[in-house]
């Protein structure tokens, strides 16, 4: 039997995946339907590029479609109000590069909520999962490609 794999996603994340969900099953299915009725009309599809573009948009779009539905049937939603004496998933934590670097706030979310342009790292990620289980004053080495940096936790939220 095939084991499903937890979707660790914010109250605001399972929101966010939901209306990709609605709009993608009321807009855009109907937009491409629309498209590939106008490149059928146009005749001998053997050659139309338009028909071929609305054809790999449509199993895009369904392709994306089970993702979200598969994401929403597995969500585990994280509790953002847990113990703020160690960094978790849901923790907004402040940290400092070493030895004087700049102070950054991340939000450690699940994997498919990432978005690290919005300060919300994956607990998968080299930098979420060194934080993972941390208190405020630990130092954590996280790995990186010219090699380890160090962070100092200076506070969870």
């Amino acid at each position: 039997m095939i084991q499903k794999k937890e979707v660790l996603l914010t109250e605001e994340g399972l929101e966010k995946v939901m209306e990709e969900l609605e709009y993608l099953k009321t807009h855009k299915r109907h937009q491409v339907a629309q498209r590939l009725k106008e490149a059928i009309s146009q005749g001998d599809l053997s050659e139309n590029s338009e028909y071929d573009a609305a054809k790999e948009e449509q199993a895009f779009i369904e392709s994306r479609i089970i993702t979200l539905e598969n994401m929403i049937r597995n969500a585990k939603i994280i509790d953002q109000n847990g113990d703020k004496n160690f960094v978790s998933v849901g923790a907004k934590v402040t940290i400092q590069e070493l030895p004087d670097g700049e102070v950054e706030t991340y939000t450690i979310v699940g994997s498919a909520e990432s978005d690290p342009l919005s300060q919300k790292i994956s607990n998968e990620s080299p930098i979420g999962s060194a934080l993972i289980g941390k208190r405020v004053g630990d130092v954590v080495n996280v790995p990186a490609p010219d090699g380890m940096i160090q962070f100092k936790i200076l506070k969870i939220e």
